[in-house]
């Protein structure tokens, strides 16, 4: 990695660092610490539904609010996908198309793509500004999923879940960034190297190319919000450390399926790839559940 790029790293890394520390303030500020006990009372005391039309009579305003929540992100999700689109098809803000700064980034030197079916390169093209619509939106959807099963939560744990939320947001764009500098170009560098000798070379096409980096980097992204994840269940009393910890070979084997089913080229490189770094982010997860606040006993 180059000096730059190294400085460019460190600062993202930082800023991802400040934001949750404005959220944690707006969350004291906002959110009371305390749930009336009248409330809690009462809404464990609705009747269950005696027949099929008072159940569906029940479940459809929250059917309704779960299309609302979805046309939301769906909505967010297109408006970036419309930035991904503007990025791919204009040089003005990398100097180049972002397929082409793509390329020139992640890829070995001298690396050239080739294209052999009709259509392939604005398929991808269009692959890739979706991809960029996903990461841009990914905090509206996380909090419209948050916003969805706020209602049910009390008010304690309204606090947990909307600290957290910045933290998970900020996860996922920091496994973008470790999978753009790292991952990545770790992966191609040795699959486009691998076997090259003066009568056989690598000529990947942009449809393995650019479906092998937008693979790598969601799933990059989505592994990264592991520890976050299981801090928040641990702090919601769902799980426990000794639960995770005496569990932790059963994890190891999850992990290596999970790793193999999502590695685009299916090799043990790549796979070794995203299965360490997701049993490193399972080990952390562990330590940070053990900073979550026991009960006091009364």
């Amino acid at each position: 990695m180059s000096s730059a790029n190294l400085v460019v790293l460190a600062s993202i890394l930082a800023g991802m660092i400040l934001f949750p520390l404005l959220i944690l303030g707006l969350v004291r500020l906002l959110i009371p610490a305390d749930e009336p006990i009248e409330d809690m009372v009462e809404t464990g005391t609705e009747a269950a539904p005696s027949t099929l039309g008072d159940f569906w009579d029940g479940l459809k305003p929250h059917l309704l609010e779960l299309r609302d929540r979805l046309v939301k992100a769906c909505i967010a999700i297109g408006i970036g996908a419309s930035v991904g689109f503007y990025l791919v098809n204009n040089p003005v803000f990398f100097g180049v198309t972002l397929p082409d700064f793509m390329v020139q980034q992640l890829a070995p030197a001298g690396t050239v793509l080739k294209a052999v079916m009709v259509g392939e390169i604005f398929l991808r093209y269009m692959n890739i500004a979706l991809t960029v619509g996903i990461i841009i939106a990914m905090p509206m959807i996380i909090y419209q999923l948050v916003a969805f099963f706020s209602p049910g939560l009390l008010n304690s744990e309204k606090r947990i879940v909307y600290t957290a939320l910045p933290i998970v947001t900020e996860l996922f764009l920091a496994g973008i960034v470790f999978g753009w500098f790292i991952t990545i170009p770790a992966a191609l560098g040795f699959l486009l190297g691998y076997g090259n000798t003066a009568t056989i070379q690598t000529e990947p096409t942009a449809d393995s190319f650019f479906d092998t980096v937008s693979t790598l980097l969601l799933w990059n992204g989505i592994i990264f919000e592991l520890p976050a994840i299981m801090y928040l269940l641990a702090r919601l009393n769902i799980v426990s450390t000794k639960m995770l910890t005496s569990t932790r070979r059963y994890a190891i084997v999850i992990i290596t399926i999970i790793a193999a089913l999502i590695t685009p080229t299916g090799d043990p490189y790549n796979l070794m790839l995203l299965a360490l770094p997701m049993y490193l982010l399972y080990e952390l997860g562990i330590l940070l559940t053990r900073l979550v606040p026991r009960p006091s006993s009364v």
